[in-house]
């Protein structure tokens, strides 16, 4: 039998970075996620109107369109992504709800994130089932520390695996 057990941090077997594939973005984006995942109940204790907020590894939205309902048109969401067709998804469905001004996509790459000039600005960062996929886990988040404002938060949601997860819940921290 195979051992086809991911190593920690991201790399495959093979030395390659896991990637979501793009047609799973569509999957992620599903209203029917909502059910397992819903995220106005994750975020609403927490965002508030004005904020800076972060998402790291947005993928197609489905945290980023409601943060930015809540940071409202005083605020301002980044969104990163390692891959541009999950930007240009992301960017088509805020588009359609009316959300594009309160969004700024940045296109990431597995050596950093884009935020240098967010250093000590962000209030509110949000990373969600993607830390499986960073390379260097450590370095994600020092980067998010940085861009951190002195009290802000950071939510991270990692889906449970295995019989612990039998009930749909996430963990939430």
């Amino acid at each position: 039998m195979t051992n086809t057990k991911q190593p920690s941090g991201g790399a495959r077997a093979s030395g390659k970075p896991h990637v979501c594939p793009v047609w799973i973005g569509y999957l992620l984006a599903s209203p029917v996620r909502r059910w397992f995942e819903n995220p106005e109940r994750i975020l609403a204790p927490l965002a508030r109107p004005g904020q800076l907020a972060l998402d790291v590894g947005c993928a197609m939205g489905f945290f980023t369109l409601p943060l930015a309902r809540l940071v409202g048109p005083q605020g301002r969401v980044v969104a990163v992504d390692v891959q541009q067709k999950m930007l240009d998804g992301l960017a088509r469905r805020l588009r359609k709800r009316g959300l594009a001004d309160r969004v700024e996509s940045r296109l990431s790459d597995a050596h950093g994130l884009p935020l240098d000039d967010l250093a000590a600005s962000v209030d509110i960062a949000l990373i969600v089932h993607v830390v499986h996929e960073v390379p260097d886990p450590g370095a994600l988040f020092s980067q998010i520390a940085t861009a951190m404002k002195p009290g802000g938060w950071v939510i991270g949601v990692k889906r449970k695996v295995g019989p612990a997860a039998a009930d749909g819940r996430s963990a939430v921290g």
